[in-house]
């Protein structure tokens, strides 16, 4: 036998499509900006226990719990020297579409996207995280927003794309890890501030709002916000003992004694801990 599967007649998927249509017209202007979930905010003793931390040894701690991909590719400090660490409030840029985000009406005169919520929404200690797709031409950031950013009390940002009026950007003494200058803008260019409080990936690493980041002169790295006690408690061995084994290294002794801890090299590093003053 032969079954057919039940089919809706022509007139009437012709009338369904035409209902749709006449009823489901997506709005021709987008409602922005898009915001995610609310979080809170960390203890300040976790941040300042991961502010002991080198974002080296975050990326390899990270790595011994499973965690790989932490390492925020391309951005780089604009002042060599300088390290943050804090709480990632995120904002995410997203293509250029003039049919649903006009971009300079919105962005630069009703000021209701993204990129002017996300500012209003920083608590001092905060680390701006920005999706920007490593683009040469859009200046996520200038002058006046870095400037009301520092006023917020902002700790820095991380953005895997480029800024503008970087003389007076390094004059405010903001630390910002990012891939370059431009002199454009966004509305000028080809990226749209979409959305903040989301999920980013920004520089191939997936930051969840409120996961925690290092970054200092090696670059930036996501700690997940579940594995930064954890984080912080191995790293702080960790951290201790490469002072015992430069001190030794420095002092004339075989780097494979002392880097890593061998069984006998870890006997004595136990004995110069405990001999140092708490």
């Amino acid at each position: 036998m032969t079954h057919r599967s039940a089919a809706v007649p022509l007139d009437t998927a012709s009338d369904t499509a035409q209902h749709r249509t006449a009823t489901e017209e997506p709005p021709t202007v987008w409602p922005l900006p898009v915001r995610g979930e609310p979080w809170t905010r960390p203890d300040r003793t976790l941040v300042d226990g991961l502010s002991r931390v080198s974002s080296a040894t975050a990326c390899a701690k990270l790595h011994e719990l499973g965690i790989r991909r932490t390492f925020v590719e391309g951005p780089m400090s604009m002042e060599p020297g300088t390290k943050i660490t804090g709480p990632a409030l995120t904002l995410q840029f997203m293509p250029q579409r003039e049919d649903v985000a006009s971009g300079l009406g919105q962005e630069y005169v009703e000021r209701n996207t993204a990129l002017w919520a996300v500012l209003e929404a920083v608590r001092p200690g905060d680390v701006l995280v920005v999706q920007a797709y490593g683009s040469a031409f859009t200046g996520c950031f200038g002058d006046m927003l870095v400037r009301y950013f520092k006023k917020k009390g902002g700790a820095g940002i991380v953005v895997d794309g480029r800024i503008r009026d970087s003389e007076r950007v390094r004059r405010l003494g903001v630390p910002i890890w990012c891939t370059g200058t431009t002199p454009h803008y966004a509305s000028q260019s080809e990226l749209f501030p979409w959305a903040y409080d989301v999920p980013v990936a920004t520089g191939g690493v997936l930051c969840l709002p409120g996961d925690m980041v290092v970054a200092d002169d090696d670059g930036a790295v996501v700690v997940p916000r579940a594995k930064s006690e954890q984080v912080v408690r191995s790293a702080s061995d960790h951290e201790e003992w490469e002072v015992f084994s430069r001190m030794r290294i420095d002092a004339g002794a075989r780097l494979s004694d002392y880097y890593p801890l061998s069984p006998d090299s870890r006997a004595e590093y136990e004995q110069w801990r405990a001999a140092r003053p708490s």
